[in-house]
């Protein structure tokens, strides 16, 4: 017999709806956790957090220390340990994390956005197995993630799912992801739907788009709702591209039977808020100048040294919300406000125009070597040549090495009135997607200012040295856009089980 069919899971589902009817907080499980993004958000919007999978090691450090730092150490050391979700069984990993209700009533709603690598070697035909099957996945050696996110829901029966990705996995090698999953889920017995939002949308000074998929256990009895957005900003044309792009191929696939899409809400202008720029975001921040006094040196950076904040100004709402985060209070000092050290680009960094991608730095580059090169030569009282030790040198110390026509988006200058552009796990890398919009201060972001671009409080501690936590959050769902998710989520519960409670009284007249 099927488990997706089975009397005994649906009863589960049919118990832990009644329980959050009752006023129980529903219960989440999070999936490639990462340090905690979707996490903190359902946190915020009145979730209770049980328990998370995530494979690396710092990040699960980060995720345990914000979220289970005051469980007794055993229990913190158990949620802080990182697990290979293709290795770990649901019952095992509840049985590590001690929640010791049965298998099928421990979790209400699970979470997370699996990684999609090798889902198109798989597709509908695999995804429709283990949904019939739930051990299926054993028999491909791929191990693929996908099928293990599937795994997890056939075991744990949540009442509601939340996955997020890329907007590429619309199409997908061929693939629309989103629409197999909806698929897979539906033989599984869950109304589903996808969509793409963009964070900008919803408070985060940060334009990020991204794919949602949300799945209701069919006993709730309730359709698939998307957050309205509370925010309003005219899309850059690039993103406004890619989303029609995607747009149009889920458009073109429903005339071959995908069912699942809805469309986005639309931010009005006329009721929504303006957008979070990046000035509102950062502004109320320490200035960072240390490196243009020669005193900023190569190597590791600590997170845990504190910054002096400069005398209070007048918050703006967005700084106000990431200071004062209910249960993440920023402290009276900042920490993780470190940068890199680029001292070949600081003189590029200061001279670039707001909005400027790595074509106008590489430009301005040339200027000052020209510049420079003329100082030099006056100084030896001898013209340069292309093919002498000094000239290179000097170009080499001035200039980046990279084509410009290569890399036209490796660089890009924030512009201060303006949210960001979209911050990638790459900043664990180097950073120069996030110029700093203040040309005194010449220089990328740092740690604690890409957490405010991606809307984490600053009580929010992160793990690991600078580069591993830029890579966290970058690779984060931003908490805000997060928290617009849960509270919808929660709205279309909550009025299920009103709903429920209300004809079961009136079968009681």
């Amino acid at each position: 017999m099927l488990e997706v069919a089975s009397e005994g899971s649906r009863a589960a589902v049919l118990q832990k709806i009644q329980r959050i009817a009752a006023g129980g907080k529903p219960r989440t499980l999070d999936l490639f956790a990462g340090c905690g993004g979707l996490t903190l958000g359902f946190h915020a919007a009145g979730f209770e957090t049980v328990g998370a999978v995530e494979s690396d090691p710092i990040a699960a450090n980060s995720h345990a220390k914000n979220f289970f730092g005051n469980l007794q150490p055993r229990l913190v050391t158990a949620h802080a340990d990182a697990q290979d979700i293709t290795r770990v069984e649901p019952e095992q990993l509840l049985q590590r994390l001690e929640i010791n209700e049965p298998q099928g009533l421990a979790i209400d709603v699970i979470i997370g956005g699996p990684p999609c690598q090798a889902f198109a070697r798989v597709g509908r035909a695999k995804l429709r197995e283990i949904a019939d099957h739930p051990e299926a996945f054993l028999k491909d050696p791929r191990g693929n993630l996908y099928l293990r996110y599937l795994h997890y829901v056939a075991k744990l029966r949540p009442v509601a799912i939340l996955m997020e990705n890329v907007p590429d996995v619309l199409n997908y090698g061929g693939h629309n992801i989103a629409e197999e999953m909806c698929e897979a889920l539906s033989v599984m017995g869950y109304a589903c739907g996808y969509t793409l939002l963009n964070s900008v949308y919803y408070g985060v000074p940060q334009m990020r788009e991204r794919m949602f998929l949300v799945a209701l256990a069919r006993e709730l009895g309730t359709a698939v709702e998307f957050p309205s957005p509370t925010h309003w900003i005219q899309l850059p044309r690039g993103y406004h591209g890619s989303r029609q792009v995607a747009l149009q191929t889920v458009k073109q696939d429903l005339f071959t039977g995908e069912m699942f899409f809805i469309e986005p809400p639309q931010a009005e202008h006329s009721t929504c808020q303006p957008a979070v720029t990046a000035e509102q975001a950062l502004g109320d921040l320490p200035p960072i100048t240390l490196h243009l006094e020669g005193k900023l040196k190569r190597g590791a950076r600590r997170l845990d040294v504190p910054v002096p904040f400069p005398r209070p100004p007048r918050l703006n709402s967005y700084a106000r919300l990431i200071r004062e985060w209910p249960g993440f209070e920023g402290p009276s000092e900042l920490f993780d406000h470190v940068i890199r050290c680029l001292p070949r680009d600081y003189a590029i960094f200061a001279r670039m125009n707001p909005g400027d991608e790595y074509p106008g730095a590489y430009a301005h580059a040339l200027a000052l070597f020209e510049e420079r090169l003329k100082k030099l030569s006056r100084r030896m009282r001898k013209k340069l040549l292309p093919t002498s030790r000094a000239y290179k040198r000097l170009y080499k110390e001035t200039v980046p090495p990279y084509d410009p026509g290569k890399f036209p988006n490796k660089w890009r200058k924030m512009e201060r009135d303006l949210p960001a552009r979209t911050l990638m796990a790459h900043l664990g890398k180097d950073g120069y997607s996030h110029i700093h919009y203040d040309s005194d201060q010449a220089r990328t972001i740092s740690v604690r200012e890409a957490a405010r671009l991606q809307s984490f409080p600053d009580g929010f501690v992160f793990s690991g040295s600078m580069n591993p936590a830029f890579r966290q959050i970058g690779n984060a769902v931003p908490p805000l856009m997060a928290k617009a998710l849960a509270d919808k989520l929660l709205v279309l519960i909550r009025r299920a089980n009103v709903k429920k409670t209300r004809d079961k009284a009136f079968d009681c007249v």
